[in-house]
């Protein structure tokens, strides 16, 4: 079966986000082509919202004229420190997107800082570059960074629980001491958003200056051997495991929402630290019931 090249995991998408992608303007824009009369399917004008076309299979035409989608592209890059994760630079420094010989538009999916190396996604397909970027679908990102001095146990534990950050409370999904060196400790860090250096933010919360931060992975995606400032074209396998990763149900609230009303998450966070699985700290030990007399109520002991 076909599949229409902005999800290889469908056949059939919205008519508006069609347009959209073929160049007629924002998809609000395309849904007033729509309520115009001015769009036609096989034939057949279409003022309705939510019908869904197989690009591969029916005609469209908007205006008399048929409808041309660009040829996505899709490039794994290993950016090299000092080259700019932006669109636009009036400075002139080299960018992600020089380092591809390409005549489609296409922009980088996220951001690593001009100090930062490593796997760097560029594509000319937003929907995909939206889902990956989006905290609410969890896609995590794999780095290997290298802080100064050896911290502890306790203040990894610490980045695992949550750290606060001024636009709210951040945690890291995972993190794993690779190799500690007499000044240094080379670190594996798994996070489940992105946020602006929100690595190095982390880590200069609980004193620790990173050096080297390097993306291993954006979900499935791996960097591999790819060479430093080198690109290559995505397989088509890896296309469609970068949008499996990514086309599950979203999470009910972004990763950076923890600690506030109403998240259950953040009472799981706590009841690890009182050992009671499923209920929050702060009502473990005020009162509890006294076995064998349940109608009386008494103070908890430790």
């Amino acid at each position: 079966m076909a599949k229409h090249p902005s999800h290889p995991l469908e056949s059939a998408i919205r008519l508006q986000r069609l347009l959209a992608r073929a160049g007629h303007g924002s998809r609000r824009e395309c849904e007033e082509l729509i309520r115009e009369g001015r769009v036609e399917v096989d034939g057949e004008t279409v003022q309705q919202m939510g019908v869904r076309v197989d690009p591969d299979k029916q005609k469209v035409l908007v205006d008399g004229c048929r409808i041309r989608l660009p040829k996505f592209q899709y490039y794994a890059v290993n950016k090299p420190p000092g080259v700019v994760s932006t669109c636009r630079d009036p400075s002139g420094r080299t960018r992600v997107i020089d380092l591809i010989n390409t005549d489609e538009r296409v922009y980088n999916v996220g951001r690593l800082d001009k100090s930062s190396e490593g796997l760097i996604l560029v594509t000319n397909d937003g929907e995909l570059a939206n889902r990956l970027t989006h905290p609410r679908y969890g896609v995590e990102k794999t780095y290997l960074v290298t802080v100064a001095g050896r911290p502890s146990i306790a203040d990894l534990q610490s980045l695992k629980r949550g750290v606060h950050l001024a636009e709210g409370f951040a945690r890291v999904s995972d993190v794993r001491i690779k190799k500690r060196r007499r000044h240094c400790t080379d670190l594996k860090i798994i996070l489940g958003e992105g946020r602006n250096r929100e690595i190095r933010r982390l880590l200069a919360q609980i004193g620790h200056k990173v050096t080297r931060l390097k993306r291993l992975a954006i979900g499935p995606l791996h960097l591999n051997e790819l060479p430093v400032g080198a690109h290559r074209r995505l397989e088509q396998s890896e296309i469609k495991s970068l949008w499996r990763a990514c086309s599950g149900k979203p999470a009910g609230q972004a990763p950076g929402n923890y600690g506030r009303r109403g998240d259950t998450r953040s009472r799981s966070v706590q009841s690890e630290k009182s050992g009671v699985k499923g209920r929050p700290s702060a009502t473990r030990g005020r009162f509890q019931k006294k076995r064998g007399k349940p109608s009386r109520l008494v103070r908890g002991r430790k």
